[in-house]
This record gives C-alpha cells, sequence and structure tokens, in this order.
C-alpha cells in the first residue's frame, strides 16, 4: 500500500496540474527535474528496474530492466492499458517472444556450437557473426568501442547481450543505412543517446533522461521496415567440406527482401502497403499513455502492440517447458499468451486454402488445393529449418481411406517424403508424394546439407511467394525460386497468365478404382519449425549446447502446427459429366469435320449429335467398339453431343471450323 504522504503529494500534484492547464499547456521547459514527481524511495525503484527483467549496462546500451518501472504495468491502471482496461505494456508483451529469447534461445545456441565442430577454425568469426543479431546490445557494444569481436563465452556472462533484441538495440538505430545494410550489420546512433519513438506531438522526456540516461524523440523510421531489414536478410560465406572459405555467399534467409518483392511494400504502393511493423508490432487506435507515474500525461494513438508474433509456436512452447533450465523471466502465463497471438497469426492471418472437386471418372478424381498466401514474405519465411506441407485425404461414405497424401507420422516426418528432399509437385498421383514447401540448401558439391557455413546453392526454394512477387524485380536474386518446374503454370501466376498472384495450385488425379458413391475430401496444410531431419546432422555431434537442446527437443512436442484446413463432400452416386463418364470427345475444335470420340463403354446407351438450335443432326450406331468417328454437317457451328446412360444424360459442346 502507498503511504499516505504519497497519495497526500500526488492529489496535490493532480490538483496544481488541473489548473496549470486551464491556462498553458504543459511542456518540459516547466519541469524542472521529473525526480520532483517521486519519493527517494521510487526513484532508487526506477533506477535499479523491476519486474525480474535483467539490469546491466555497458557503455552504450541498457538492459530492458531499465524500461520496466515506466514501461511496465501501472498498478494504478493508469497507463499502459487499452480502451476496454486491458494491459498493453511494452516490457511484459515482450519479454515471452522469440526476441526478447534470442540470445538464450537452446535451437540457436546448439547450432552454433553445431557450426564451430564442423569449423572449428572459424569460431571467433562464427560466434561475433551470430551474436549481431541474436545479442545485439553486447555484439554492437564492441564494434563502437572498437573492443573486438564478441564470444558466445562473454555472452553467458553478459546481461546486456543476454537480453537478446531488447528495447535500445531497436530504437537507438540510425535512419541513414536503413534497408542497406544486412547480415548484423547495424548502425546505431549514439551521439547525444537518442532513443526513438513514433511520437512527435511534444514529448514528456525527463524522466527517461533522468532515470535512464537516453532521450526521447521522435523519428519516422522508427516504423520503417528497415528497421528489420540488419537481421531479417543474413547472407553468409560458404566455405568447402574441409572448411576453406570459397569466395562464395548463400542468402541463407532474406524475409525483408521477399517483402521489397513484394506488393505489402510501401514504397511500392503507399496507401495499401503495410510494414514489417504493421503485422508484428500491431498498431490499436486506443489513446495509450505509454508512461507509468505521471497522472498529467495524455494517451498517444496509434499505439504499437510489441506482441512480434510471428509462426514459432514450437520454440516458445520448449521455452516456456524450460524456464527455470533457461534462466528465462517470462512466466508460463506471457508464454501462454504470446503462444496465442503466434496461432493467431499463423492461422487467421498467413494462409487461405480452398479445396475443390474439379472432375471425377470411375477411375479418377480430379482435386485441386488452392493456396492463397496472405504474408507479406515467402511462406514459410525466415530460418530454413522451417516449412509447410499439404496433407490431402479421400474417404469413401464408409470412412475408409481411399488416398492420402501428406500425411505425417509418429516420429513426425511427412509419409512418402523422398530418401534425400521431396520435390516441387504440380500434380500428384500417388501416396508417395507429398507437397512440401521449404527451402533446401546444397554444399559445394551439390549434395544436401543444413550446415550454414557449408551451404553454396539452393536444391529447391518453392515456398509459397507473396502478393505481387516477380522475378523481374531488383531483389530477385536474393529471393529466388528454385526447382519449380516450368509446367506448374499457377505457381504464384493467376488464372490469366499474370505473374504475382502469391497463390499455387496443386492438382491431385486420384485413383478412385471404380469407386462411385458419396466421396469425402480432407485438405489440410501444416507448419512445422524443426522438422526431424533438419536435426539429424546437427545431432551427430556432441556439446554442452548441442545435448541440452536435443534433451528438451526429445521431450517437446514435434507435432506441426495445423494452418489452415478445408473439405468437401461430392455426393454424386451418378455421372456427371462426359469426363466422369470416362468419355474423351476430339479434336475439339473440330477442323476437318470429323468427330471423333473415345472411351465408349457399355454404360452408354446412345449417342445423339444436335445443332446449335437444338435439331438432331447425327446419331451413330453403337457398335461395342470403345471408339466412334462421326460425320459433321458442312460448315461452321456449334454442336451439342450427348450420351445416354441409364441414369440420365451428359452432354459437351463441339465446335466446328
Amino acid at each position: 500500500m502507498k503511504s499516505v504522504s504519497h497519495l497526500v503529494r500526488v492529489s496535490i500534484l493532480v490538483f496544481l496540474l488541473g489548473t496549470v492547464f486551464l491556462f498553458v499547456a504543459w511542456t518540459n521547459d516547466e519541469l524542472d527535474n521529473a525526480q520532483a514527481f517521486h519519493s527517494k524511495e521510487e526513484i532508487a525503484f526506477f533506477m535499479k528496474g523491476g519486474g525480474s527483467l535483467p539490469i546491466g549496462e555497458n557503455t552504450y546500451f541498457k538492459t530492458s530492466g531499465h524500461c520496466y518501472g515506466c514501461h511496465g504495468p501501472d498498478a494504478n491502471n493508469f497507463s499502459m492499458i487499452d480502451s476496454n482496461g486491458v494491459d498493453v505494456n511494452v516490457s511484459d508483451d515482450w519479454r515471452s517472444t522469440m526476441m526478447a529469447n534470442s540470445a538464450r534461445d537452446p535451437f540457436w545456441r546448439a547450432k552454433v556450437s553445431h557450426e564451430i565442430l564442423v569449423n572449428p577454425a572459424h569460431q571467433v568469426g562464427l560466434e561475433d557473426k551470430c551474436t549481431s543479431c541474436h545479442a545485439p546490445g553486447g555484439h554492437h557494444d564492441k564494434v563502437l568501442t572498437s573492443a573486438g569481436p564478441y564470444s558466445i563465452a562473454e555472452l553467458t556472462q553478459d546481461p546486456v547481450g543476454l537480453d537478446g533484441v531488447s528495447c535500445v538495440p531497436c530504437h537507438i538505430q540510425s535512419a541513414d543505412s536503413l534497408g542497406l545494410l544486412f547480415s548484423g550489420n547495424l548502425r546505431f546512433d549514439t551521439l547525444g543517446r537518442p532513443l526513438y519513438g513514433p511520437y512527435d506531438d511534444g514529448l514528456f522526456g525527463s524522466p527517461m533522461s533522468s532515470f535512464v540516461g537516453y532521450e526521447p524523440l521522435y523519428a519516422p523510421h522508427i516504423n520503417d521496415a528497415g528497421l528489420c531489414a540488419g537481421c531479417h536478410t543474413l547472407i553468409t560465406e560458404t566455405a568447402d567440406l574441409s572448411g576453406v572459405l570459397t569466395g562464395g555467399h548463400f542468402v541463407e534467409q532474406a524475409t525483408y527482401h521477399e517483402w521489397l518483392n513484394s506488393s505489402f511494400n510501401t514504397a511500392v504502393d503507399p496507401d495499401n502497403g503495410i510494414t514489417c511493423q504493421g503485422c508484428h508490432v500491431p498498431r490499436i487506435d486506443d489513446a495509450i499513455v505509454i508512461s507509468a507515474n505521471y497522472l498529467f500525461l495524455t494517451g498517444r494513438s496509434p499505439y504499437g502492440l510489441h506482441h512480434f508474433a510471428g509462426a514459432n509456436t514450437f520454440m516458445l512452447q520448449l521455452l516456456k517447458d524450460n524456464i527455470v533450465d533457461l534462466g528465462l523471466t517470462a512466466s508460463p502465463a506471457q508464454f501462454d499468451s504470446t503462444i496465442l497471438l503466434t496461432n493467431i497469426q499463423l492461422q487467421q492471418k498467413s494462409l487461405m486454402l480452398d479445396v475443390s472437386m474439379e472432375d471425377r471418372t470411375p477411375d479418377t478424381a480430379f482435386i485441386d488445393v488452392n493456396l492463397t498466401n496472405l504474408a507479406g514474405h515467402k511462406f514459410p519465411s525466415g530460418y530454413p529449418s522451417r516449412r509447410a506441407f499439404v496433407q490431402l485425404d479421400v474417404l469413401n461414405d464408409e470412412g475408409d481411406t481411399l488416398f492420402s497424401s501428406g500425411a505425417w507420422n509418429s516420429a513426425y516426418e511427412v509419409n512418402g517424403h523422398d530418401a534425400d528432399w521431396e520435390p516441387h509437385h504440380n500434380v500428384i498421383t500417388a501416396e508417395d508424394q507429398a507437397q512440401i514447401y521449404e527451402q533446401v540448401m546444397a554444399d559445394v558439391n551439390g549434395d544436401k546439407t543444413t550446415v550454414l557455413e557449408r551451404a553454396a546453392s539452393l536444391l529447391k526454394d518453392n515456398r509459397l511467394a507473396p502478393l505481387g512477387f516477380s522475378t523481374s524485380h531488383p531483389s530477385y536474386d536474393t529471393t529466388l525460386v528454385v526447382n519449380v518446374p516450368a509446367s506448374d503454370i499457377d505457381f504464384n501466376y493467376d488464372g490469366v497468365g499474370v505473374e504475382g498472384s502469391g497463390t499455387d495450385i496443386v492438382h491431385y488425379h486420384v485413383p478412385m478404382n471404380g469407386y462411385m458413391g458419396p466421396t469425402h475430401v480432407h485438405a489440410r496444410f501444416w507448419y512445422q519449425t524443426a522438422p526431424p531431419r533438419w536435426m539429424q546432422e546437427m545431432f551427430a555431434y556432441n556439446s554442452a549446447e548441442i545435448d541440452t537442446f536435443r534433451t528438451m527437443y526429445d521431450n517437446a512436442d514435434k507435432s506441426p502446427i495445423l494452418v489452415q484446413s478445408d473439405t468437401l463432400t461430392d455426393t454424386s452416386l451418378g455421372i456427371d459429366n462426359v469426363r466422369e463418364l470416362g468419355v474423351r470427345i476430339f479434336p475439339n475444335p473440330v477442323s476437318d469435320g470429323i468427330l471423333r470420340i473415345d472411351g465408349l463403354s457399355d454404360r452408354v446407351l446412345s449417342v445423339e449429335v444436335f445443332d446449335a438450335r437444338g435439331r438432331l443432326v447425327a446419331m451413330p450406331v453403337l457398335t461395342g467398339r470403345s471408339r466412334l468417328e462421326v460425320q459433321l454437317p458442312q460448315g461452321k457451328g456449334t454442336y451439342i453431343v450427348a450420351f445416354r446412360t441409364a441414369t440420365g444424360s451428359v452432354s459437351e459442346r463441339v465446335v466446328a471450323h
């Protein structure tokens, strides 16, 4: 409970400020020092931080704990709450994200160790490069002070580095190099110690200057997608199998460049474009008081929710399950909140799926699965272990499976997956074929690899392209589509052949073996962050980091996440069209006056040909043979060929010229 003297002080302050507001707007010049509003105990709390977030600093960066006192939860429910009274404070929304836990991520730690075990002579460079994005506050302080490379050993003892992608490294980035520097090469403004934000309506900067030592400044680039570019495009150097650098480079991930090559790019469409922050730091229009402990502050709008939700629910759950062992500051409830938000992002904002029965004969069901990428980059995107795949199951009316492609087994692997890597499919005709959207890397010998430093080229990149994606875009060399055959004319092309649809259609020709009863079709789209096969190379090695992650991984639920699904039931018991009858009419259009019909069977009782006016112009005699030729009347025209069966008739239009 607050002391009586404190409550009296606050009451007097509110009264005095109310009087002031009657005559003049409050400005920084009227505030001699923010400390005038707080007791010594409160000041000590602000200086110390709170909320179990770490406290630490180096030359240029401070940890998130220094920000918690003002930008954490407000016990008075005055600041950091939306119009419905929901707590939207920055610190607690952020602390359970992959960004906050990037330096403690056990998968990342294990992978760095794996790369070093493969090429031990490169340890210094590998650790320095990998920490530039996963531990920016520790790494870049050494860059700015010319203190040499930053190591994992240093990181484990450094509260600033262990704070991951925290407040300061994002909010002091310089505007002059956004979207120009990548692979962890970040630039920071340090002169005057600015801390950039999105508001320019009269900043109340005394508390931040006094307690944290940064000067809050308005800067529009805080909402620029280029703020994310430095880490979300990563180009690595290529080493051969002996560890010798070849001079080549490989695009390990290029989420920012994928966004550039899309309709989401705000430079392409300023009115409708959406930056990275627009999806991952979603704005609300509520007027939010952004700092606690100052009752005279007014709300700011729009306000960016620091959710940083992507698609990595697997790692978030693994982090939640190992909070104590990993030394994390977020609670299980906070992780649950971020997992929920991530599932919403993944399942409601990433993909549309539609399944349709295009045609059906006694022998084959022609089923299309239509996919539309809703993300502003490839899907999946980011680290190359990530993949997505389509499962299609066809069942009869008794629930028996007639066909299954892309189901996953008890080892969390896709059934029918080729021994090395599964090719892209336009048409799937067998159960041992599955459509998997992924990036597959090759070493200098052209063999598949998951060792990042050995990556020299792509064996496959058929990940779903974003809307507006073009092979003629300047960034296409960084966002290649690889080994999608030219015969797949609907991969990122619409129905009239225009590129940039952000779609793909997977065509299934399902063997029906004469079954003509009701058919139930289920299509599912699954997502995996860390597929078992990706781990095989790494788990062949042993180190403290690899062994720790292997134990956590083995104990984790590795089930793929269901992104979208659709079902349909084809209730037809008879024959709906010529194709289902198994009959083929050719050529169409007819050029020589002779219509050829193939695939006739004893189910066809008669064949009749009508002209455009509905007059019967031919009724050939059926001889029991499967093929028939019909002479059409002379001249151009349109004809209807009708096939009568025991259950009715089906017809097809034929044009003669």
